[in-house]
């Protein structure tokens, strides 16, 4: 159903409710910011599935990239903004620049690069609004793990033990293959 990242950003295009997020947080003019992850991971499991209902989601990732100010604060404040904008909406914003702090990987240089070092290359997917209102794609792995339904750990995960080990014990947790029953899931 899905073979390349223009018709992924026109499945987008025709949710409303993806698209009311993004305008969301679009209107806060974050810097090198993203909605990310299980948002876009989501709505293409789901269509794949023919699901007539979209799946619930704990959280909507919005990530930004922000060296001047990295406390988990100025997080929260953001958030906030969000929920004023659509409160009835799971937000998580996070600030890239900071979470070095808290995983203790090396520091990001930008949210592209954080993305391309999420766990799994079918979550490892941002997507934005721009100035224009084009939606803009960013998928360092590329799409097509995400399209055929496999999880499979990105290379960062697969560097070390201990990362292969948080990569392990991520999809364990998550156990998607209870919601998506289609999903091929790959293991270190």
């Amino acid at each position: 159903m899905l073979s390349n990242e223009g018709e992924l950003i026109e499945l987008i295009k025709r949710d409303q409710w993806m698209m009311d997020i993004l305008e969301a947080v679009k209107q806060l003019n974050l810097p090198d910011c993203w909605v990310c992850a299980g948002f876009i991971r989501s709505k293409v499991w789901d269509t794949l599935h023919e699901f007539s209902e979209r799946t619930t989601m704990s959280d909507i990732d919005v990530i930004f990239f922000d060296k001047t100010n990295v406390n988990e604060e100025e997080e929260k404040k953001w958030e906030e903004q969000l929920r004023i904008i659509l409160p009835n909406i799971p937000w998580s914003v996070k600030n890239e620049a900071r979470m070095h702090m808290v995983s203790g990987f090396p520091p990001f240089t930008s949210s592209v690069d954080a993305i391309s070092k999420f766990p799994e290359t079918a979550t490892a997917i941002g997507i934005r609004m721009n100035e224009k209102n084009d939606l803009i794609l960013t998928a360092p792995h590329g799409v097509g793990d995400l399209f055929h339904l496999v999880v499979k750990p990105t290379a960062y995960y697969k560097e070390t033990t201990d990362r292969a080990h948080i990569y392990e014990k991520r999809v364990r947790e998550k156990n998607w293959q209870t919601t998506w029953t289609k999903l091929n899931v790959y293991h270190i």
